[in-house]
């Protein structure tokens, strides 16, 4: 069984995220980068699988030369090869722009599975995975939480709203994109390490990519700007007596903090 693990690389989290001058991207200036972490629990399935009924796992990643960071600790887990589709300014692809471009550079592997995370930790679209899966023509399922391979492809738990659970069965090959949890992650061992070294990690230019499979990255989608989030911290003080000041704290519970 072959299985391709798309993976995006992030900034770590509690980096101190800076907005650059032109509005449009993050300053990368000092800042750290990691596996985005629903894209780590995509991996670590992937991996179990692979040690449950054999086969292959492939990391792919998009975005400049400090991806490749990642895509060796992928190696490093445990994944047999990766493949980095080369791209310095990430920002300038959108979520439709990407997708095509790890479909065309994942339909060559012919993978019985290809697993993503529910969302990057960054952008937050939750598009690229479903997208891919339009483009390959795969069926697929969303927020899944548990896989078990059976005689005919996969029985997938997917965590629905209030708590609700889903089972749902698809054929091979599909697509799923991972919620985060279910499973401990693993680290790399010294020893991963030293392999992911001797490991086959392929580059290949997303300008290339494009101009050999006929995709147009002009983005259907327009960024106009972005911004830090502006924590604000508010108290108010309940007047009255206390069965008053009691229902007005239900009140607002209820009604503007909706966790009642």
């Amino acid at each position: 069984m072959k299985i391709v693990v798309a993976i995006k690389q992030v900034p770590e989290r509690g980096a101190p995220v800076r907005v650059d001058a032109s509005g449009l991207r993050i300053d990368e200036r000092g800042l750290q980068f990691a596996m985005n972490e629903p894209d780590a629990y995509a991996l670590e399935r992937a991996l179990k699988l692979k040690m449950q009924h054999g086969g292959e796992v492939v990391a792919i990643s998009m975005g400049p030369e400090r991806v490749a960071a990642t895509l060796r600790d992928a190696l490093a887990k445990g994944a047999d090869r990766a493949m980095h589709i080369a791209l310095n300014d990430l920002a300038s692809c959108d979520a439709l722009g990407t997708a095509r471009l790890l479909a065309a550079a994942i339909a060559p592997e012919q993978p019985d599975l290809v697993l993503t995370g529910l969302q990057s930790e960054d952008i937050g679209s939750g598009q690229t995975g479903v997208l891919m899966a339009a483009l390959l023509g795969l069926p697929h399922a969303t927020l899944v939480l548990d896989i078990e391979k059976t005689e005919h492809g996969f029985c997938v738990k997917r965590e629905l709203e209030d708590g609700w659970m889903q089972t749902v069965e698809l054929p091979l090959p599909c697509l799923l994109t991972v919620q985060s949890g279910g499973v401990t992650l693993s680290y790399a061992t010294l020893m991963g390490i030293k392999r992911a070294r001797t490991k086959e990690l392929r580059t290949v230019a997303a300008v290339q990519l494009a101009a050999d499979t006929g995709i147009d990255l002009n983005p259907v989608v327009a960024l106009e700007s972005i911004a830090p989030q502006h924590k604000q911290k508010t108290a108010q003080l309940l007047t009255g007596t206390p069965s008053q000041a009691t229902a007005a704290l239900v009140d607002k519970l209820r009604n503007e903090a909706h966790v009642l």
